[in-house]
């Protein structure tokens, strides 16, 4: 190699270690740089969370939630604060009204929500510094379609005859008996068993093995908020209902003899004569519990299948007094004003009812009918015997006690 050779790679190195070096301090200067952003950002920042508040607010449903409690989901709480303004509207802009907290570390609806609607809530908190949080949510209830109710009988406080079951229908049916079945509880001060028995997918009875005794108190509970009766339709009841056992009063018609007995406590009060279904049209037998009570009534024979070749009904009596219900298929007690006074007690003339001596317009205490009447509550039992009927069907009105016990629990989902 010659000198000038030598020379020009001599250099070219010398040029190539100062651009590799040239390249390595550009390098660390640009480190340096970013060392120092960091620094100043985490400084920002520091002085940021400095002035951010502590409290920490917790909206419930959370955010963007569907299917929705209508009952008691909806809160809003918070940590390390106080609440300072809490509200909840409709998307329509209706307010909902609801409670703070004495220690203001809660707020919640004062009512039940509405199905199928969208809330928005909005709430403000501060911490011991004074400094202000906000936390917003937007969330939609459970629909109708997509929920269901137990529509229950009795109701809550009424005071009812030893017979009374309770009875729920469900307005959705449900598949998952087990399920809503443990959500309904009942119970009695006398401290009967009871068990619940499913007549079909919408209706739940539940009755101890004898009637209650008398006097007692029964609780109702339904915890069915939230419970999936079938697949995507949800509960959407919170609720407790008691009623009262009055005295206990059974009723014995007996068909052939054509008298009723009324007994309380097992003790004969009154013999009354009756008039019961006609050979044609015998009425039911077997224990019946008076569901309804109306001073007076309309009946008409086309509601029942009672009808003349014009289709009309065999009878139509818009004014009939005392009446009270034992089937749902239109088994009636009731009183008699078209009837002379000779039929009570020696011929059974009607379509299927039991009747007893009134006069038109219900206004005579001193008949019969009008002292049953009177004397009688819902859940009271009247017994029907020698019709030559079949005993009346279970799920006919609120008839469960013609069901054997062992067969009454065979019915149950639990």
């Amino acid at each position: 190699m010659t000198n000038s050779k030598r020379r020009r790679l001599t250099a070219a190195s010398a040029l190539l270690g100062g651009v590799l070096v040239l390249t390595a301090c550009s390098s660390g200067s640009h480190k340096a740089a970013a060392g120092d952003e960091d620094s100043s950002q985490a400084k920002a920042d520091a002085a940021a969370a400095k002035k951010s508040s502590e409290a920490q607010i917790t909206i419930t449903p959370k955010d963007g939630s569907d299917n929705a409690s209508i009952n008691n989901s909806a809160a809003v709480t918070v940590s390390k604060g106080t609440l300072t303004d809490v509200t909840m509207t409709t998307q329509s802009g209706t307010a909902v009204a609801g409670r703070l907290s004495a220690d203001q570390k809660s707020w919640k609806p004062t009512g039940q929500l509405a199905r199928s609607t969208t809330y928005k809530v909005a709430a403000t908190a501060k911490d011991s510094a004074g400094l202000v949080a906000h936390e917003n949510a937007s969330f939609t209830t459970v629909s109708p379609a997509n929920s269901f109710i137990g529509n229950f009988t009795p109701e809550d406080g009424s005071t009812v005859g030893v017979g009374m079951p309770v009875s729920i229908n469900f307005d959705k049916a449900i598949t998952n008996k087990a399920a809503v079945q443990k959500g309904v509880t009942v119970t009695s001060t006398s401290g009967q068993e009871v068990a619940c028995h499913w007549f079909n997918a919408n209706r739940m009875d539940c009755r101890p093995e004898t009637y209650w005794k008398e006097g007692s108190t029964v609780t109702l509970k339904l915890a069915l908020d939230g419970v999936e009766g079938a697949s995507g339709v949800y509960g959407v009841q919170q609720k407790t209902v008691t009623f009262k056992i009055g005295r206990n009063q059974v009723s014995y018609v007996d068909a052939k003899t054509k008298q009723m007995k009324v007994t309380q406590d097992g003790k004969t009060v009154k013999t009354i004569p009756i008039s019961a279904g006609s050979p044609e049209h015998t009425t039911y037998e077997g224990q019946m519990v008076i569901s309804e009570k109306f001073k007076q009534t309309r009946m008409n024979g086309a509601t029942v299948g009672f009808t003349d070749d014009d289709g009309k009904g065999e009878y139509d009596i818009k004014d009939v007094p005392h009446a009270m219900r034992l089937t749902n298929s239109g088994t009636f007690i009731h009183g008699n004003y078209w009837g002379g006074p000779s039929v009570f007690g020696s011929v059974n003339t009607s379509h299927g009812c039991v009747g007893l001596q009134d006069v038109k317009g219900a206004g005579d205490a001193n008949m019969p009918a009008a002292w049953f009447y009177n004397n009688s509550m819902i859940g009271d039992v009247v017994v029907v015997q020698n019709t030559g009927d079949k005993t009346v069907s279970p799920d006919n009105g609120l008839n469960g006690w013609n069901m054997d016990w062992a067969q009454w629990k065979a019915g149950s989902a639990a």
